[in-house]
């Protein structure tokens, strides 16, 4: 072979093997969660830890958060390509911004996880006993300000109730003293808490859980900017689909899952966030309606009514439609989403 064949065809093969190498880089994805590492978000560190993402080519970076509102306002401002977030912070700015509002891909928090706690000798024993009593909450707290739909669904003349404001790390405090005689809290980071005081939130305490309640709102789950979704859906699907690994691997292991969160943050009390992890999947992932469609999907009507709840309480100036909200084309097929009764 003359020297120039010769050169000729190392040539092509340094070309092939930079177009493979090219082929095979995984895809970046810029990945923000709601909050500090919480037993919640264990399973997106098994499913790092097991591969998925890697399975799916993608480099997925994991940030913690500050605020479950907050993750669809970096998802939009480009920060971040998608997230774990409040599937009512972007109905509302749905509402205003529709096409630059990211959208819920896979909906893991099937119930709001909003509710009112009382001590288990409080005389607060129905949702009518609440009239003339004092509910905590920080202001603009999110469960304060779905009270008003809460209490017009159930009969409750809401100008009876007294609000008082206090830090959001003193609500249960607050409770335990008697300085106010509910509280309106995000269940799921309230029962930790309560654990965390060497309380028995289960026997010690009486819950109201908004969604027990006619509020029909969803929660927390996967959003995805509409760039991912619309210039790279193959990425965005693979996304969730190592997601949905991670989240049906916890399921079948909760211990495993800490584990892998406790890699990143060894710190964590274990125990406590094994059992937030629990009282979540048990409260307010499985329900009915996913035992009945799957883990990630909606039922359409129930979230056009969700929207216009969301919409009345904050005083919106459009309705935005399930389509804007929510987003089927990233969701794994149904019987891979099933769980057991």
């Amino acid at each position: 072979m003359s020297i120039n064949l010769r050169r000729l065809a190392a040539g092509m093969a340094f070309t092939l093997l930079a177009a493979a190498q090219a082929v095979a880089a995984p895809t970046p994805v810029r990945f923000v969660l709601d909050w500090k590492l919480q037993g919640v978000h264990a399973w997106y560190y098994l499913a790092e830890d097991r591969g998925y993402f890697k399975d799916e080519n993608l480099a997925v970076r994991i940030d913690q958060g500050d605020g479950s509102a907050n993750t669809v306002t970096k998802v939009m401002a480009g920060v971040y390509d998608a997230g774990f977030g409040d599937v009512n912070a972007i109905i509302q700015n749905a509402a205003t911004r529709p096409q630059e509002a990211p959208v819920m891909a896979y909906l893991i928090y099937n119930r709001a996880p909003f509710a009112l706690v009382t001590r288990a000798d409080s005389p607060i024993r129905s949702l009518e006993d609440l009239e003339g009593r004092k509910l905590g909450s920080p202001a603009g707290g999110a469960a304060m300000r779905m009270f008003d739909t809460l209490a017009a669904l159930n009969g409750i003349d809401a100008g009876k109730v007294e609000w008082v404001n206090m830090a959001p790390n003193l609500q249960e405090q607050m409770l335990l003293r008697g300085e106010v005689d509910a509280s309106a809290v995000f269940s799921v980071t309230s029962y930790a808490n309560l654990l965390g005081m060497r309380q028995d939130p289960d026997q010690g305490f009486r819950w109201f859980h908004y969604a027990d309640h006619g509020v029909e709102l969803y929660g927390n789950g996967v959003m995805v900017s509409r760039k991912l979704l619309a210039e790279q859906p193959a990425v965005a699907a693979g996304l969730i689909r190592a997601i949905h690994r991670g989240l049906m691997d916890t399921i079948a292991d909760p211990d495993a899952a800490i584990e892998a969160l406790a890699r990143r943050e060894p710190l964590i009390d274990r125990e406590i966030e094994k059992e937030r992890l629990r009282y979540t999947l048990q409260n307010v992932v499985f329900t009915d309606e996913v035992r009945r469609i799957g883990l990630g999907d909606i039922d359409d009507a129930r979230m056009q009514r969700a929207i216009a709840q969301v919409v009345d309480v904050f005083g919106l100036p459009a309705t935005p439609t399930v389509d804007q909200v929510f987003s089927r084309a990233a969701l794994p097929p149904r019987d891979a989403r099933l769980v057991a009764p």
